[in-house]
């Protein structure tokens, strides 16, 4: 197929073009910088500005698949109004612009298009699946309603689209696991708060495996969990990743201290999401890492390139 990624750059969005291009598709990357001379398979480019509206229009429909991983870092200042200000905009602008582009095309391409799992919100123990609600007004939570309305047009179109409800990834190379790692090592694990909050994650391996299943698939749409089968309290996690980096955790961070420092951010960190990847397991996906043992076992063996 012919697939074009926006958000080729960042963590995911590197290794899923890899993989991709492993499996014989042929790639174009939207880059906002002026494209790489050629267009060999493995360089191919179109520079897009989606804050002005500009795009290939020609490419992006002709597309058998337009994956959008594109938006401002998650990782920012909590404090901040514009770092939270640019992760909304950011989302609704890349979205906004292909979904629009797509639901002009004759025959509209599929689109896969990132979400977070925070669009559920805290509902505490109770087990979440792609049919599960969502609840309150925390900020990522709002982002990922947001992002994910921004979809529509392509989907009122008679597009395929999936929006992936991404978990945490871990992977060492890769915040958060990358931070936590180091902080379990120089001893200062711990909990965060009660530590009873469910606390969904995914491998590495599995998102890229679950993203490229999805864009595979010719009937896959709606959402989709990204996130390990069994989804661990934190305080489960937090006893695994020091089990695995042989460290106590000792530790804990009060919730009040959380709030402090976190900001608007303390109700995605002490939120409780326990999620199950149903609708993924239901078209037959399987995992490589189903547990938060597995899932940190596989983050902790080696920095991905």
């Amino acid at each position: 197929m012919h697939v074009v990624v926006a958000g080729s750059s960042g963590f995911l969005g590197r290794r899923l073009v890899t993989e991709l291009r492993g499996r014989g598709h042929d790639v174009t990357c939207l880059v906002r910088r002026d494209p790489a001379p050629g267009h060999a398979p493995d360089t191919a480019e179109s520079r897009w500005d989606p804050q002005s509206g500009v795009v290939d229009t020609g490419l992006v429909r002709g597309a058998d698949v337009v994956v959008n991983l594109a938006g401002a870092p998650l990782i920012g200042n909590p404090h901040s109004k514009k770092w939270a200000r640019d992760v909304m905009t950011s989302r609704r602008a890349t979205t906004g612009l292909l979904a629009a582009t797509i639901a002009a095309a004759p025959s509209p391409p599929a689109l896969v298009n990132a979400s977070g799992v925070s669009w559920y919100g805290d509902h505490g123990p109770t087990e979440l699946t792609e049919a599960s609600d969502t609840r309150g007004h925390a900020l990522l939570t709002r982002v990922a309603r947001e992002w994910e309305a921004a979809t529509e047009p392509a989907a009122r179109a008679g597009a395929r689209v999936v929006r992936l409800r991404t978990a945490p990834v871990q992977d060492r190379s890769n915040a958060p696991l990358q931070q936590q790692r180091l902080q379990f090592l120089a001893g200062l694990g711990g909990r965060l708060g009660n530590g009873r909050q469910y606390y969904p994650l995914i491998s590495l391996r599995d998102w890229i495996g679950a993203a490229a299943f999805l864009l595979e698939h010719p009937t896959a749409s709606g959402p989709f969990n990204l996130c390990a089968p069994d989804t661990p309290t934190n305080a489960e996690f937090t006893r695994a990743l020091a089990r695995l980096v042989h460290r106590p955790a000792l530790l804990p961070a009060p919730a009040a201290a959380i709030r402090l420092a976190a900001g608007p951010m303390a109700d995605e960190v002490l939120g409780s999401l326990n999620l199950r990847p149903a609708a993924l397991l239901d078209l037959g996906y399987g995992f490589a890492d189903p547990d938060v043992e597995s899932v940190l076992a596989t983050g902790l063996r080696a920095t991905t390139a």
